[in-house]
């Protein structure tokens, strides 16, 4: 049963990579797919559950990646272990009228990932540990996380921080492209100047109950803030360098190196604007009238949703990128590697949220980063790290810390 495995892995690489006819770049290949096979590998951020929400996409079936990046087929195509689904919620008005609103909203994304995980008992199964991840791997199941972006739901209540906790969520985005009650965003204006004092609760909260803090999408301030309080390791769900691509949500040098002497860790992101820079004003204007046209996506009905994501693709295929690469990615590997070490990096790709590059656009593709990080050199113990040994070290970290 394993060599079949492990043929048809080989086969995969083969088809998605070009490679024939030579006995060094299918040697490669060959161990590249064992590895792939072998190791515990885990994506720390995906929007799927936005695609759950519209209520007529069946995880359980393939998909193409135009509808979406992500689902258990393509996931088993792809070699992926475990994946963390993203509570996501648009930044809104912050009043307790808006609070109550974004708080449902969130509670029902989670009621929907469990009934989906009830529906695919056979397939995918609810991870809160690293443990249960390794497990269900064992088990021949998907091991599925939550994760939640934005701590909008949050409102000014410390104790949805629990609640959402209970309800399987294993860290927080702390905020999301705009400012909210605990911190400065990287792409908004200056409004705390960093962590606000709810900001600073929460975080003491989530290392109570041992949640992870996200640090991607905030300031560097909000950053360093975090940094500097949190008794346990954070991570950057979903963040690249910005030495290689200089984008505000992108982490500098510097903080790379605070993030590992915090003992966190980096998850590359795979949107490809924050891989590689590829301006184009017409694409980033019709896109900005499309965020205006529909509210910043803020508390749109399920089929405003579907619209606006039609159109979002329709502005795509008008004004194509120029995607970045696989190669660019592990470009981006390699410089955070040199700088932080190589226990503090790994990989959330952002799927169904923008992720995807060329070579690897959906998660049937992620054996492609496995490839390169062989051609480049990476043992099978340094690839397991980055491809979900660091993150579950600090999960455990923090859940261990719970209650110190």
């Amino acid at each position: 049963m394993i060599k079949n495995i492990i043929t048809t892995a080989f086969c995969t690489f083969l088809a998605f990579t070009g490679i024939s006819g030579n006995k060094s770049d299918e040697k490669l290949a060959k161990k590249a797919a064992e590895i792939h096979r072998s190791v515990f590998t885990v994506d720390s951020h995906t929007d799927t559950p936005m695609r759950l929400m519209t209520g007529d996409f069946d995880i359980n079936q393939r998909h193409d990646p135009q509808s979406s990046k992500v689902d258990f087929p393509r996931m088993k195509e792809g070699g992926l272990d475990g994946i963390f689904f993203a509570v996501f919620t648009s930044q809104g008005k912050r009043n307790q009228e808006a609070f109550l609103k974004i708080k449902n909203e969130a509670l029902e994304i989670t009621d929907t990932i469990y009934a989906v995980l009830k529906r695919n008992q056979a397939v995918a199964g609810l991870a809160l540990k690293p443990q249960d991840a390794y497990s269900l791997k064992k088990e021949g199941k998907i091991a599925v996380f939550i994760g939640m972006e934005n701590g909008y739901p949050l409102g000014l209540d410390l104790s949805m921080v629990e609640t959402f906790f209970k309800r399987g969520v294993r860290y927080i985005t702390l905020c999301h492209t705009r400012n909210n009650d605990l911190c400065d965003s990287s792409t908004d204006t200056l409004c705390f100047g960093g962590l606000g004092p709810f900001g600073k609760e929460v975080v003491k909260e989530m290392n109570r109950l041992g949640m992870m803090v996200d640090v991607s999408h905030m300031s560097d301030k909000s950053f360093y803030d975090v940094l500097h309080l949190s008794g346990s390791p954070v991570i950057a769900s979903h963040s690249c360098s910005r030495a290689l691509c200089d984008n505000p949500r992108n982490l500098t040098d510097e903080m790379l190196m605070a993030l590992a002497a915090n003992g966190g860790v980096v998850q590359m992101c795979i949107l490809s604007a924050y891989v590689k820079a590829d301006p184009n004003p017409a694409r980033d204007s019709a896109h900005a009238a499309l965020r205006k046209k529909y509210r910043d996506f803020d508390g749109l009905t399920k089929d405003e949703m579907k619209a606006a994501r039609k159109d979002w693709h329709a502005i795509d295929d008008q004004y194509p990128g120029n995607l970045a690469t696989v190669s660019d990615v592990v470009d981006h590997i390699d410089h955070m590697v040199k700088v932080a070490g190589i226990d503090h990096v790994g990989i959330g790709t952002d799927f169904d949220g923008g992720g995807g590059v060329k070579g690897c656009n959906d998660v049937s593709g992620m054996g492609s980063i496995t490839l390169e990080l062989v051609k480049r050199g990476y043992s099978k113990s340094q690839i397991r790290k980055i491809w979900g040994g660091n993150l579950m070290r600090v999960m455990k970290q923090n859940l261990d810390n719970a209650g110190k």
